[in-house]
């Protein structure tokens, strides 16, 4: 099997195929990314920008990072056009370092009945501000390292360290609330789910 730098080599210099093989190799990471953030209804679309913008952009790539972490650039920046094009709350202007994916949609329906773990993390990352809950999903499901990531959210590795770590302790809070029956996040959820439901 070719690697990436390889299929991305024969890609530029015209093999469609090569560039094909990429966006095939990488497909479910991308997938992962936007389901975890936006609904079904988003997400396909989403995932087609972000490859065409792979495809534009492919000139300009330098290669001094490698074509995983191009892809999660490119990813990233469609979402944030996504949320500041969406505008669903009127007067706010959404900032991905302060707004969670709950801030910036409306409708989202999230099941915390059962106690399941996956499901909190997932329930308690959507909870984060989007630039916390990427950093978060980009180390750990796509194990990005901390250069990649460096590069993917354009600061240093320091930057990278510091932002991991507090968006790790934001979580275990959320995750913590969301064990409690009673805290004001699950009766925020509850709330939601059940206007979701009405409409």
């Amino acid at each position: 099997m070719l690697e990436d730098q390889a299929l991305l080599a024969r890609w530029r210099d015209g093999d469609r195929s090569a560039g094909d093989a990429l966006f095939e190799r990488h497909f479910k990471s991308v997938r992962r990314f936007f389901k975890s953030k936006v609904g079904p209804a988003y997400a396909e679309d989403l995932i087609q920008h972000t490859f065409l913008g792979c495809v534009k952009g492919i000139a300009d790539y330098r290669g001094d990072a490698s074509f995983r972490t191009y892809l999660f650039a490119v990813a990233r920046n469609v979402l944030y056009m996504h949320f500041r094009t969406l505008r669903r709350r009127p007067g706010l202007e959404p900032d991905a370092s302060v707004h969670s994916v709950v801030d910036l949609q409306t409708g989202l329906s999230t099941a915390v009945g059962k106690q399941d773990e996956r499901r909190l993390i997932q329930v308690a990352l959507q909870h984060l501000p989007v630039d916390a809950q990427t950093l978060l999903e980009l180390a750990y499901w796509e194990e990005l390292s901390t250069a990649e990531l460096a590069e993917v959210f354009g600061v240093s590795p320091v930057t990278i360290r510091t932002r991991k770590h507090r968006a790790r302790e934001k979580l275990r809070e959320f995750v913590d609330a969301l064990r409690d029956p009673g805290s004001a996040l699950v009766q925020d959820l509850e709330v939601a789910t059940a206007a979701a439901c009405d409409r």
